[in-house]
């Protein structure tokens, strides 16, 4: 077995659906707004949000080969051309409040608890590494029980850069001080997560799950599976109750 594990999160641990078209969102986040005094229709909120996040102006550094957004800098910004100045804590609340009402359902994958039991009974460490943000994620693995499990989270939004960057893998291989090939990356994505991981010298094992973007070609993985089933990728690994003790690398 590997002596680090590094997992991606959604489509791969956590199981998430999200729908920003939906006209009820708009609604009531433009009713959020105009309580604080930044007055919107619904269509000219979601035109506004969608051109903030699609022109990538609040990246951390447009230099980089995938800069991340800032959210927060885009509802910060939507007070702002309104006339309001928010505190930080109204748009950390803003924005917690779009991801509720654009979440259709948030769920582990089922074993998931699991099967990070056992790796840290087997004395592994683990490490998330997330294209996501910070404000929506940071209270999504407190709610889903999982934030204790890792000794190490890197979230692309505090990063300014977003897998497949080597300089994200570089800073997560950097700040924890990890050999590449005592590493593995589990994640459900063939670009993000296993080309990426894979630059960078580490073995990797994709998953396919439900959210996966499609196959256009064979997957180059050290381990592929096809289904999301963490019962199975545990047999691959050597990772379930009978297995324990019995592979180690």
């Amino acid at each position: 077995m590997y002596r680090n594990y590094i997992f991606d999160l959604y489509g791969t641990l956590v199981d998430i659906h999200t729908d920003e078209e939906k006209q009820e969102v708009w609604e009531k986040l433009s009713l959020f707004y105009g309580y604080y005094g930044a007055v919107y229709k619904p269509h000219e909120l979601k035109k506004a949000y969608q051109c903030l996040t699609d022109t990538g102006e609040y990246t951390h550094d447009s230099h980089e080969a995938y800069p991340e957004i800032q959210i927060e800098a885009v509802f910060r910004s939507l007070y702002m051309a309104k006339g309001i100045s928010p505190s930080d804590e109204l748009v950390l609340h803003t924005g917690q409040f779009f991801r509720v009402l654009t979440t259709k359902h948030l769920k582990l994958y089922e074993g998931v608890t699991e099967m990070l039991e056992r790796l840290k009974r087997l004395g592994k460490k683990l490490y998330l590494l997330s294209n996501a943000q910070r404000i929506f994620t940071e209270y999504e693995l407190r709610r889903l029980g999982i934030d204790g499990y890792f000794d190490g989270i890197l979230i692309s939004s505090d990063c300014g850069v977003k897998k497949p960057d080597p300089e994200f893998f570089e800073r997560l291989l950097y700040t924890y001080q990890l050999h590449p090939e005592e590493c593995l990356m589990i994640g459900n994505d063939e670009q993000t997560d296993i080309a990426g991981a894979s630059r960078m010298g580490m073995d990797t094992f994709y998953v396919h799950s439900n959210i996966s973007p499609e196959c256009r070609q064979t997957v180059q993985a050290t381990y592929v599976q096809m289904k999301m089933n963490i019962g199975r990728l545990c047999e691959t690994l050597g990772m379930t109750e009978s297995q324990e003790g019995e592979v180690n690398r």
